[in-house]
């Protein structure tokens, strides 16, 4: 199977599949997707706010991890099984009211690692909020 072979309903199944029970309470759906690439919609919840109605942080890091296994997925065309080694977030400004768009990029994948790099921005305006790089292990 490869990388084309994948479906958007395979991805979104991933979602229930692989993940823990508080991972997809984050209700996340798939937006997006190419090889090696995918892009998640993260709905606006009350639950997931902070103060101020601002999206919280560990949200935003959960779903970035959750976008970049999607992504191996893609880039393999397969579910590889994974383990995150290094996720590394810069928060560049808080969102608030309106969803999130999380793109996770396969930048390099070998036998044994793989990096990625994740954007997170405001679905209604564009701007970029999170930013991350990630190591992980391939078992």
């Amino acid at each position: 199977m490869t990388s084309t072979d994948i479906t958007r309903e395979q991805l979104q199944q991933a979602l229930a599949d692989l993940f823990a029970p508080w991972v997809q309470a984050l209700n996340l759906r798939v937006d997006s997707f190419g090889p090696g690439e995918a892009t998640l919609r993260l709905p606006q919840s009350d639950q997931l706010s902070r103060v101020g109605g601002m999206l919280c942080g560990q949200a935003m890091m959960a779903a970035a991890d959750t976008a970049m296994v999607l992504a191996l997925i893609s880039h393999f065309g397969t579910f590889r099984p994974c383990s995150t080694v290094q996720l590394s977030s810069t928060f560049l400004k808080p969102l608030s009211g309106q969803d999130a768009l999380i793109t996770a990029r396969v930048l390099r994948a070998g036998k044994s690692m793989a990096f990625g790099e994740i954007d997170l921005r405001g679905a209604d305006n564009g701007q970029s909020v999170f930013r991350a790089s990630t190591t992980y292990a391939l078992v």
